[in-house]
């Protein structure tokens, strides 16, 4: 069994499994999931609207990060459970590696719905309220149609808060809603030393 591998050992097989990857991070086990994309290369992001770290216009490539630890935040401002758990994830995982040379960040806000509040100001004005010096962009469903945001269709995520860990080869290590936010520091902390 995986879980009786030294833990150095344990760690480098879960970034490449995946689903021990998941339930270290989350301390929790998981089900099989229609949810998620964990052990498939990533997709590359086709989002339009990007801001830099500084609130400018930007981009972000999933494709032209890799040799990277990609860690990916979907997020909408309505969202309950992203100011109480995802922001502050993604604050002190970017407070920790966001200068880091072998580490990528960026948030989306995914929009399913409450379109009015979930709109491209609101993402600049997340990113000074949280100070995330991170690129952030705006992944907007369609309100009259219903169809989701290419984010989460080509992520299958299942709303937000919502994380994906993408190891350097490309391979989508975590992808679900809760993390144990120091396991996910010291785990990336120990690929990157």
């Amino acid at each position: 069994m995986i879980t009786h591998l030294p833990r150095r050992r344990f760690l480098r097989t879960a970034a490449t499994t995946g689903v021990a990857l998941a339930a270290g991070l989350s301390g929790t086990t998981r089900a099989q999931s229609t949810r998620g994309i964990e052990g498939q290369l990533a997709p590359e992001l086709t989002i339009d609207y990007w801001i830099d770290a500084q609130g400018e216009p930007g981009s972000f490539s999933v494709v032209d990060s890799r040799g990277q630890w990609v860690f990916l935040k979907c997020f909408q401002n309505w969202c309950p459970g992203c100011h109480s758990s995802g922001f502050p994830t993604l604050k002190a995982f970017a407070d920790r590696f966001h200068d880091h040379p072998d580490v990528a960040i960026a948030a989306v806000q995914t929009v399913f719905e409450g379109y009015s509040s979930n709109t491209q100001e609101a993402v600049r004005e997340l990113q000074l309220r949280y100070e995330l010096p991170v690129s952030m962009g705006h992944d907007p469903g369609d309100p009259k149609t219903h169809d989701s945001p290419s984010t989460m269709r080509s992520y299958r995520t299942g709303g937000t808060p919502w994380l994906i860990l993408i190891n350097p080869e490309g391979t989508v290590v975590y992808n679900g809603f809760h993390v144990d936010t120091d396991k996910l520091i010291d785990y990336v902390a120990d690929q990157v030393s």
